[in-house]
């Protein structure tokens, strides 16, 4: 798991009085990809520029597409160009994701056909890792949950 996804499912397994706004966890999932490519030493930094030493292979298709997305000549772009042009659009992307990949279903309401509930995360390995990795206190989860305004009690109700 990336670490964009794992925020996002402590997002979405979070409840709040007021959930993250659309284009606050865009940005916060730019900015957990960034990391995950430093981490990866795809990535350095020179200053506030963005300088991609090699393109990885991580097995996550929203990661390698973060990788591929980057400036690769000079003057290179900056954290903030980055984050802005990577981040629009990208909690759908994530959403659909988990989605595809059977990791978020509709909550359905109980005597309603249709969907109409919010979306939840169903019990898998992933979401335990989400979980181990955020109750764990990490230190990067926790500062991206702080910038996407991540708060409240959490849901987590696993058998």
């Amino acid at each position: 798991m990336t670490t964009s996804r794992d925020i996002l499912m402590v997002a979405l397994d979070t409840e709040s009085d007021r959930p993250p706004e659309e284009g606050d966890m865009s940005l916060t999932l730019a900015g957990a990809e960034l990391i995950d490519l430093l981490d990866m030493q795809a990535i350095r930094l020179d200053g506030e520029r963005i300088v991609p030493v090699r393109r990885p292979q991580s097995g996550d298709r929203l990661l390698d597409e973060a990788a591929s997305s980057l400036v690769r000549q000079e003057p290179y772009e900056s954290v903030d160009d980055w984050l802005w042009r990577r981040g629009r659009g990208l909690y759908s992307a994530y959403l659909a994701a988990l989605e595809a990949a059977g990791q978020v279903a509709q909550e359905r309401r109980r005597w309603i056909l249709f969907r109409t509930g919010r979306t939840v995360l169903v019990d898998s390995l992933a979401h335990r890792e989400a979980v181990k990795r955020w109750t764990s206190g990490e230190a990067v989860l926790a500062a991206l949950a702080a910038v996407a305004g991540i708060h409240g009690e959490r849901t987590y109700h696993f058998p």
